[in-house]
């Protein structure tokens, strides 16, 4: 692992100095509504990823996703006119498999997802089993089982620590919407009375392991998004620079119901294209 960042700018800032755009050293970025919108990339997002890799800046591709491994993620990207490197992104399965380590090196886990997570907890050095595992870790799939979920209720019931990789209760799907993660969380909850712990957003647990995996410090780092209720909240705690975008959920007249503010907000990623 890269050693954080010293440079002079982030000693300024340790002393109290008002940060800005200019800054900011290395970035994070969420996908969906902020570099991708419906498989098509959003005007100026490619332009950046590439002023980003043609400058050597850290940054790394955020995702609530648990379902696909940062190598599918790569191709879905490409497909949609954005050449990302796998090892510039970060999911909630990666993040959920880096807490799990810290936890319990070795470990044991029932899951219920699909391969971004069982992926992530196997090179991690979890071992994947129903006969009294250490944690349920609930991630995203589609093709959720009353016999997966009983069987994930029983397991917590007897102890099992309760983990998800996030907490969105629905997702979409060219018919409409459709159950999600959050969903199936509140479904254990209600059987068995416990509460699972969210690794990714808006836990800024996840953006702390981002940080981690590309060497960078909070006081020179940017997050983008376009969520207040995820990517800026998230963003806010973990002590980072925060843009918010208009071209996903939210608009300049919807962040008036927060009570906190991003420190920019911007039309797209276009303009931070020099």
């Amino acid at each position: 692992m890269r050693q954080p960042i010293r440079s002079r700018k982030t000693m300024l800032n340790y002393c109290g100095v008002m940060r800005t755009l200019a800054d900011v050293e290395c970035w994070l970025t969420d996908m969906d509504g902020v570099l991708v919108h419906e498989n098509k990339a959003l005007p100026g997002a490619a332009d950046l990823i590439q002023q980003w890799l043609d400058r050597g800046t850290e940054f790394l591709v955020l995702t609530n996703n648990s379902m696909f491994t940062p190598r599918d993620l790569a191709a879905r990207l490409r497909t949609s006119g954005l050449d990302v490197p796998e090892e510039r992104i970060w999911t909630s399965a990666n993040a959920t498999a880096e807490f799990l380590k810290q936890q319990k090196s070795d470990g044991t886990a029932y899951v219920i997802g699909q391969a971004g997570i069982i992926t992530a907890l196997h090179d991690a050095g979890f071992t994947m089993t129903d006969n009294d595992p250490e944690f349920v870790v609930v991630g995203e799939t589609r093709s959720y089982s009353f016999e997966s979920i009983t069987q994930a209720i029983r397991l917590i019931d007897r102890g099992a620590r309760f983990i998800s990789t996030n907490p969105d209760a629905t997702g979409p799907s060219p018919d409409g919407i459709m159950p999600a993660t959050g969903a199936i969380n509140a479904l254990i909850t209600k059987a068995t009375g416990r509460e699972p712990y969210i690794v990714g957003k808006p836990n800024p647990m996840m953006f702390r392991s981002a940080l981690n995996q590309i060497g960078a410090h909070s006081e020179v780092t940017g997050m983008i998004g376009d969520r207040m209720d995820t990517d800026i909240i998230a963003g806010m705690e973990a002590g980072l620079h925060t843009v918010l975008v208009t071209t996903g959920i939210s608009t300049r007249e919807s962040i008036e119901k927060y009570p906190f503010r991003p420190n920019e907000i911007l039309d797209g990623v276009f303009e931070l294209v020099d």
